[in-house]
C-alpha cells in the first residue's frame, strides 16, 4: 500500500485508487506506486478484474513542477521509468477498466489508455496538452492513442493539446461509455464484476492475443492467436467449460 495509491479488493474485483490531492498529479512516487499496485493485482489469483479510479479527478497529468526541474540527462533516465510504470498497468493480464471522472489529461489520459475499457462521467475531459508546454506525450500517448482512435484524430488531439469533452470522446472511441458523473465508479465496478469467477486463463490469453497482435502484422498475429488458443486446451477450465456446455449446466471455473 503506497502513500498515494492503494489497492482495494472485494468480490473478485480490485480497485487501484489514486489519492494525491487535489488533482492526482502523477509525480515519480505516484508512478512507482501505480506500477507496484499493478504488479500486485496481476499476481493475485483472487482478482479477476481491475478498476483504476481517482475519485473526483482521475488524474490531471504529470507533476509539472517536478518535471520543470529536470535536465535532458534526468529525463532520459526518468522517461524510461515513466513508460515502464504505465506499461505495468497495460500488461495486467486481466480486464482493466478506467473509471474516468473530472480530468484525464496528459499522463492521466495516458493512464486511461492503458485500460481495456474506459467509462467516463458526463463532465469528464480528456486530452494530451503536452504540446502547450513545448513537449510531447511521453508515457505512451503518441503510440496508444493512435492505435485507439486512429492517427488523424490522435494527431489532432496531440497537435492542438485541446481538452476533449466526454461526448466527443465517446464519438471518436476515446472512451467506451458515458454515464452520469455520480455513477462512474459503480458502473466500472459492475462491468468488472462480470468477470469474477470467470475463466481467468482464457481472459488472460484473449487479452494477450489482442494486444500483442496489434503490435505486429496479420500473419504473426494469427500465429499468436493460434498458440494462445491451442494452449488453453491444456487447462482444466477448457474442459470444465465445454463439459458444462454439453451438459447445459453452469461452468464453475477453477483458474487452472
Amino acid at each position: 500500500m503506497g502513500e498515494f495509491v492503494q489497492v482495494e479488493a472485494a468480490d473478485g474485483v480490485a480497485t487501484i485508487r489514486l489519492d494525491r490531492p487535489k488533482m492526482n498529479a502523477l509525480n515519480r512516487q505516484v508512478q512507482l506506486e501505480i506500477a507496484e499496485c499493478a504488479r500486485q493485482v496481476d499476481a493475485d489469483d483472487d482478482v479477476y478484474a481491475v478498476v483504476v479510479y481517482g475519485g473526483n479527478v482521475f488524474a490531471a497529468g504529470a507533476d509539472i513542477k517536478e518535471m520543470a526541474g529536470m535536465s535532458y540527462a534526468d529525463m532520459a533516465v526518468h522517461s524510461q521509468v515513466l513508460q515502464d510504470c504505465f506499461t505495468a498497468v497495460a500488461r495486467i493480464g486481466k480486464p482493466v477498466v478506467a473509471a474516468v471522472t473530472g480530468y484525464a489529461l496528459g499522463g492521466g489520459c495516458e493512464l486511461a489508455l492503458c485500460a481495456d475499457v474506459r467509462i467516463a462521467g458526463e463532465s469528464a475531459k480528456l486530452g494530451q496538452p503536452e504540446i502547450l508546454l513545448g513537449i510531447i506525450p511521453g508515457a505512451g500517448g503518441t503510440q496508444r492513442l493512435p492505435r485507439l482512435v486512429g492517427p488523424a484524430r490522435a494527431k489532432d488531439l496531440i497537435f492542438t493539446g485541446r481538452h476533449v469533452p466526454a461526448a466527443e470522446a465517446l464519438a471518436i472511441g476515446l472512451v467506451d461509455r458515458v454515464v452520469p458523473d455520480e455513477d462512474v465508479y459503480s458502473e466500472a465496478l459492475a462491468y468488472a464484476a462480470r468477470f469474477a469467477g470467470g475463466p481467468a486463463l482464457a481472459l488472460r490469453a484473449a487479452k494477450k492475443a489482442v494486444d500483442r497482435g496489434l503490435e505486429t502484422d496479420l500473419d504473426t498475429g494469427l500465429e499468436i492467436e493460434r498458440l494462445q488458443f491451442s494452449g488453453l486446451f491444456a487447462t482444466d477450465d477448457a474442459g470444465i467449460g465445454m463439459r458444462a456446455f454439453s451438459e447445459r449446466s453452469k461452468a464453475e471455473f477453477t483458474g487452472r
